[in-house]
């Protein structure tokens, strides 16, 4: 799985892309409010360090997501 931060502008907030192997979104939320459902990515039970993933990665980044 793959993410990147969005940055956002003016009055549009920063977002999150979760994509898979292929590169496909799978999932797209606000930076700044939890994503829901962590469990249908398999990454239940791992929010403090996906909040922390979010909070270091820099914008327009592409990053392997290893958690």
């Amino acid at each position: 799985m793959y993410i990147i931060k969005v940055k956002g502008k003016a009055k549009i907030p920063d977002y999150i892309q979760l994509r898979d192997e292929n590169f496909v979104l799978i999932a797209y939320f606000r930076a700044d409010r939890p994503l829901k459902k962590l469990e249908k990515y398999d990454l239940e039970g791992k929010e403090e360090e996906l909040q922390e993933v979010i909070n270091s990665l820099p914008f327009g980044k592409l990053q392997k997501l290893d958690i």
